[in-house]
């Protein structure tokens, strides 16, 4: 595959997206996401704006303390303002990472290689799986071209997996950023959530949910992050802003590090890694939460006019900023300060994920390396733009995509050597 085709659109241009008319269930009939009753199939494709939360670039990832400890949780209990002591966000989602590394565990082979179960032929079944696969593709490469191309580098079944993933992530999100997000409630999340549990017990409800079904059939995949992604939904409803980072964190987890936990099964863990597998969903988480942070720093200015603001608020405060300022939009001498320590941030959620890509299948690491290279470079145009982002939305030109891409090509070649 030509290197020159991965430029056309890079990650940081997904949220430009489309929304999705999402049917939900409720008994025998079938609503669409504003409530209405739907009759036709719910994988329709309609535009629409609205700002996508996660990135399907968050292959990996993984939590680094200021030590530079590998994920060592900061502190598993805080300290509430009344005095209560709560398991922090980050033991939390610990705890789920544990949870989905144990399920690989138990599926791998003795060469470490995931068992990637073969189709079973039930008569009249697989022409319409195969049509189901077929839709996720023509979605995937629709709206996110260079992760679509990206996933032609893996196996046809790998491939087919990460497809319907990324169908559902991007029809969950849609939920609450599509069209009809303004007559979404909590309701409909609960209802969307029972459909899940169907895809995942083998009652597909409609042809996307179907090649779903058939993928966490045949991968160790967990439904847990899953129900997460549903949970920071739920938070968009009733949630504008964030106390501190370990709130903003477990948000951004929900929003775009459990993609990572969703992907790790399908990627594949190369069979010479050395490296434990709760290090590779560290790894995957890490990207994920690195991306969504480069997310909330690049839209400060679009989330300020919809009345939301994704910043720590105690951290403002100590930088002497306001919700006011914010929404003033005035780049001062404490709002550079303030990004840069922001920026300093993300990029070592960066670094720490850039170190588990090659715990990888070698098939994977190119596209998940030249996602990270490509939305680590939005912290550099944020810089550029002299940390802008009220009324400039920072990107990476089509020349700088194209020269990332080599390099992370030339990453991607580096062999697994950590224990």
């Amino acid at each position: 595959m030509s290197v020159a085709l991965l430029w056309v659109v890079s990650p940081c241009d997904f949220s430009n997206g489309t929304g999705f008319l999402v049917s939900v269930r409720e008994g025998n009939r079938i609503f669409d996401s504003s409530g209405r009753r739907n009759l036709a199939c719910n994988e329709r494709i309609k535009r629409g704006g609205g700002k996508q939360r996660w990135s399907f670039g968050s292959y990996l990832g993984g939590a680094q303390t200021g030590s530079g400890r590998k994920f060592s949780v900061r502190s598993a209990i805080v300290a509430t303002p009344a005095g209560e002591m709560t398991m922090s966000s980050e033991r939390m989602v610990y705890d789920v990472v544990l949870r989905q590394a144990a399920l690989v565990k138990r599926q791998l082979r003795s060469t470490d290689e995931l068992d990637v179960k073969k189709d079973i032929p039930i008569p009249g079944t697989l022409g319409l799986l195969s049509e189901a696969y077929d839709r996720c593709s023509e979605v995937c490469a629709e709206y996110a071209k260079t992760f679509y191309l990206g996933t032609m580098l893996m196996t046809p079944e790998r491939r087919k997996a990460i497809w319907a993933i990324y169908v559902w992530c991007r029809r969950t999100d849609e939920l609450v950023d599509g069209p009809n997000a303004s007559h979404i409630t909590p309701a409909a999340l609960d209802r969307w959530e029972d459909r899940l549990e169907d895809v995942f017990s083998g009652r597909p409800f409609d042809m996307l949910d179907a090649a779903l079904s058939d993928t966490v059939s045949k991968f160790p995949v967990d439904i847990q992050p899953f129900r997460d992604m549903i949970e920071g939904m739920r938070m968009d409803l009733r949630k504008s802003r964030y106390r501190n980072f370990d709130e903003l964190y477990l948000y951004c987890y929900y929003v775009a590090g459990t993609v990572g936990l969703m992907s790790v099964p399908i990627m594949g863990i190369a069979p010479e890694s050395k490296a434990t597998t709760e290090s590779v969903y560290n790894a995957a988480l890490a990207l994920g939460i690195a991306n969504q942070l480069t997310n909330i720093l690049r839209d400060v200015g679009e989330d300020a006019r919809r009345g939301r603001v994704y910043l720590p608020q105690d951290e403002l405060a100590q930088a002497g900023l306001s919700d006011e300022d914010i929404f003033a939009g005035r780049v001062t001498d404490k709002w550079r300060i303030f990004m840069k320590k922001q920026i300093q941030r993300a990029r070592k959620f960066f670094d720490e994920a850039e170190k588990g890509v090659t715990e990888l299948s070698a098939a994977s690491r190119w596209p998940v390396l030249a996602s990270l290279l490509l939305y680590r470079r939005i912290l550099d145009e944020i810089e550029a733009n002299d940390y802008n982002t009220f009324t400039k939305r920072a990107y990476v030109s089509k020349p700088k995509k194209l020269i990332a891409l080599p390099i992370a090509y030339a990453k991607s070649l580096v062999p697994s050597t950590r224990t």
